[in-house]
């Protein structure tokens, strides 16, 4: 019989989940975050949190709703330029902010899934992120040692999923689903269509059901965008 990691609701899939723990959240931006994962958190009322993700979402929507409802202890993120009220809780002391470069939050998620502890990388030194950090030279070049995460959950989004939890990204949605994915002590996928074992073509498959212990099919998907731009027709 075939493994069956589904679960009814974004509810249920938060089974287990508790005030101060540190939880990452996948996607680029807008694109590819679990919406219906957040939504949840926020009616569950968790609080204290240290979130790891690429951004702090926007203003009402994204994790800019667990901001406003004051759930997140700490973010922990590479990019935050599109959200007034994490702004806000910054700089009047109310919020925590870790900003890390991009290229080392992406390893500190794939060592933690690769079993690695830590690693030296040369991004940020010289900067108030190699603050307290261990210095070692390298190839007549200084790099810093970053620790591989320690997520209780990771909830990540894909547009498609079978019930064994295997997963397919769409496209900009696979930037740090993937290695979020592989993060997490228990990751949860959300989807956009949930099918059988089966009809997912293996050579297509992103993350393998292995790294997953908890999907369900999502109930609404928004598709917005951070920055609208556009040009006039003259």
């Amino acid at each position: 019989m075939a493994i069956n990691k589904v679960v009814k609701s974004a509810e249920e899939a938060l089974e287990g989940i508790a005030n101060d723990m540190t939880v990452m959240f996948g996607g680029f931006g807008l694109c590819g975050i679990p919406e219906n994962a957040i939504a949840a958190i926020r009616k569950k009322g968790t609080k204290n949190l240290t979130c790891v993700s690429n951004n702090a979402g926007v203003d009402g929507f994204g994790l800019g709703v667990l901001l406003e409802s004051r759930q997140v202890k700490k973010m922990i993120s590479s990019y935050v330029g599109e959200n007034d009220e994490f702004e806000r809780q910054m700089l009047s002391g109310e919020l925590e902010v870790e900003l890390i470069p991009q290229g080392t939050l992406a390893e500190r998620c794939r060592a933690a899934g690769a079993g690695i502890p830590a690693f030296f990388t040369p991004a940020g030194y010289g900067t108030e992120v190699a603050l307290g950090k261990e210095v070692r030279w390298f190839n007549d070049k200084p790099h810093i040692l970053e620790h591989a995460f320690d997520a209780a959950f990771a909830f990540v989004k894909a547009d498609k999923g079978d019930t064994a939890g295997n997963l397919i990204f769409n496209a900009t949605a696979r930037n740090f689903n993937h290695v979020m994915a592989m993060a997490g002590k228990i990751t949860v996928a959300e989807v956009e269509e949930l099918v059988p074992v089966g009809e997912l073509d293996p050579n297509e498959i992103h993350t393998p059901g292995i790294f997953i212990q908890r999907i369900f099919q999502g109930e609404k998907f928004e598709k917005r965008i951070e920055q609208r731009t556009v040009r006039s027709r003259n």
